[in-house]
């Protein structure tokens, strides 16, 4: 039995989920978000992220986690406040002795949904279907949160059979 932890960056809203592999199939545990209120001091926002997540790991321990790395172009001020939520992130599970694996959104959705440019409904359809569940996760954030650990279980799947493991 596996369990992995997907986190989906942010500052406002920060996606978590919980998924479970065992014996070949897929289980969710939790699904949900972080959220921060906008009026909050930035460092106090950080604090709760870092406590959300740090409640998650202790609530459901993972064996590993999986973020998702930063894709911006346009805004480097919405970048800079979401690089330092994901380093929040990084933090929290590094400090519960987690080994961490990053992947890009192209590759969160190649390992789902098998097209590196799915769209958002694709990818939640996918999730819906392979965690077996009658909607897909709401929030978006939450959704995408378990997309990632999907991913993870997929890749390091395909790379323990390479290995030999």
């Amino acid at each position: 039995m596996r369990v992995t932890l997907g986190v989906d960056p942010g500052t406002a809203t920060v996606g978590y989920a919980v998924v479970v592999e065992e014996k070949g199939k897929l289980r969710l545990l939790v699904c949900d978000v972080v959220l921060t209120p906008k009026e909050m001091p930035f460092p106090q926002r950080l604090s709760m992220i870092y406590h959300g997540i740090s409640e998650v790991i202790q609530l459901y321990k993972p064996q590993d986690a999986a973020v998702e790395e930063l894709f911006f172009a346009r805004n480097a001020r919405t970048a800079m406040a979401v690089g330092q939520g994901r380093g929040i992130i990084l933090l929290a599970a590094s400090e519960a002795g987690l080994p961490v694996s990053e992947y890009t959104p192209m590759q969160v959705k190649q390992a789902v949904q098998g097209y590196g440019s799915a769209t958002k409904h694709q990818v939640g359809e996918m999730v819906r279907m392979l965690l077996n569940l009658e909607a897909v996760p709401k929030p978006d954030d939450a959704a995408d949160a378990a997309a990632i650990a999907i991913c993870h279980i997929h890749s390091s799947r395909v790379s323990n059979m390479m290995s030999g493991r």
